[in-house]
């Protein structure tokens, strides 16, 4: 029970490391974010490899925001094959391809989530949302980032290409827990904190946008009965619509 107590105490403290450090940038993203949803705009989210998991739960799931847009394609995700994952996410000029997909402009704002921002894909997708008018909003490991090199050729990280960044607080290698005397860490962080971020954030958008007297579109749970109606509503005003 000792490492079971031991590995709680770690996330508490991350926790805590972020609601004293990181509060007021988790509220300047939902002001970004309502400010965007006010003049029409969207609100997207894009994460590879395990930060995927951050953004699906951003994503069409009860008491989310049905405005958001995923950006999730399957073949940078680990479930398909996690070194061709890897591989893609490193590729120059795939996030491009993918971002020509999509109509962003000006109006939106996107959430790009990497713990190590380092890689292609992330940096890239920042760097080309900017060019096109969207403001860029990160999640990253500061510790992480600010110790390693970039593999982008230009040597930019996530961080240095988003105009607003939340520090998840993850060690360097993600990884914080020590067993015994075992050198080598494990169980991380970074996925914990960063669903506990954009879950604050989802609160921090809607009650924003109630204090507005907006009606704020959520998700009912599918297991909820009389859900399925109001779901599908939204489905169609926001999640299936191509604007």
């Amino acid at each position: 029970m000792n490492d079971i107590q031991g590995y709680f105490d770690v996330l508490k403290t991350k926790l805590n490391d972020l609601i004293d450090t990181q509060s007021e940038n988790i509220d300047q993203a939902a002001d970004m974010i309502v400010e965007s949803f006010l003049k029409g705009g969207r609100f997207y989210a894009f994460g590879t490899g395990h930060s995927h998991m951050i953004v699906e739960e951003l994503f069409t799931r009860a008491g989310g925001l049905a405005f958001v847009k995923a950006i999730l394609p399957t073949e940078m995700m680990l479930h398909e094959l996690p070194t061709k994952s890897s591989a893609l996410e490193r590729l120059p000029g795939y996030a491009k391809a993918i971002l020509d997909l999509y109509p962003v402009d000006e109006k939106d704002v996107f959430l790009i989530i990497s713990n190590s921002g380092r890689n292609s894909a992330p940096v890239e997708m920042a760097m080309e949302a900017r060019k096109r008018g969207a403001k860029v909003i990160c999640i990253t490991s500061m510790k992480h980032s600010t110790q390693t090199t970039s593999r982008q050729k230009d040597g930019k990280k996530l961080y240095e290409v988003s105009d607003l960044v939340i520090d998840n607080q993850a060690e360097y290698g993600d990884a914080a827990y020590y067993v015994g005397e075992w050198k080598v860490p494990v169980a991380g962080t970074s996925d914990f904190i960063g669903i506990a971020i954009v879950q604050t954030m989802t609160a921090a958008i809607a009650s924003k946008l109630a204090a507005r007297g907006e009606e704020v579109p959520v998700f009912r749970s599918g297991n909820v009965d009389g859900a399925a109606e109001i779901n599908y509503k939204l489905h169609m005003k926001y999640v299936n619509a191509q604007k």
